[in-house]
């Protein structure tokens, strides 16, 4: 007897339960440098309900601008309490909370400077290749000049820049649409 996948099971029912274990939404260990952030946000399918299995992966440089990884080679500091590398998972509401450092600047392919940023990749049910996209910083001098956001059509660079939340420092949100009208843009990698 064979049954056939439903679209809701595509990579198996057990999607957010082999990554449960692996969630790291605080980033900031002792000794770190670099202004102390907390990025929160909601995923948000094509119609504006919250998607609550996703899992938001993001990547990203020091407060120095230097990735934990043996490939970048450049000559600034590394810190030991800080791998780069977080994972958080939704809610029943969409929402999904990170605490992170501001990252710097990192040199781009091209050898301009990109402006401050954290990669994201998306994964959830029924998502058979992850999404992938960025958080840049409101107000940051370096995104007029950063070479992946100007690639993107000004109409959509909103998508990727994170807001301000009101009276609350340090917080920002960034909401992730999967689809329509105001879908966040997505990067293939």
């Amino acid at each position: 007897m064979t049954l056939p996948a439903t679209p809701s099971q595509t990579v198996g029912p057990y999607f957010s339960i082999g990554l449960t274990k692996l969630i790291t939404t605080n980033l900031t260990g002792p000794g770190v440098a670099g202004q102390k952030i907390t990025i929160r946000g909601r995923v948000l399918d094509v119609d504006g309900q919250p998607i609550d299995d996703a899992v938001i992966e993001t990547w990203q440089a020091n407060s120095h601008g230097k990735y934990a990884h043996a490939e970048d080679t450049q000559d600034k500091p590394v810190e030991a309490g800080f791998h780069g590398f977080g994972r958080a998972s939704t809610d029943d509401k969409g929402a999904f909370s990170l605490t992170t450092i501001k990252p710097g600047p990192v040199p781009s392919p091209r050898g301009t400077q990109q402006a401050p940023h954290i990669v994201a990749a998306i994964s959830m049910r029924g998502l058979l290749k992850h999404l992938v996209s960025r958080i840049y910083f409101p107000d940051e001098p370096g995104n007029g000049e950063d070479l992946v956001l100007n690639l993107v059509e000004p109409s959509r660079r909103s998508t990727l820049i994170a807001k301000n939340v009101p009276g609350q420092e340090g917080v920002l949100e960034w909401n992730v649409v999967c689809a329509g009208e105001n879908e966040t843009v997505f990067f293939d990698y």
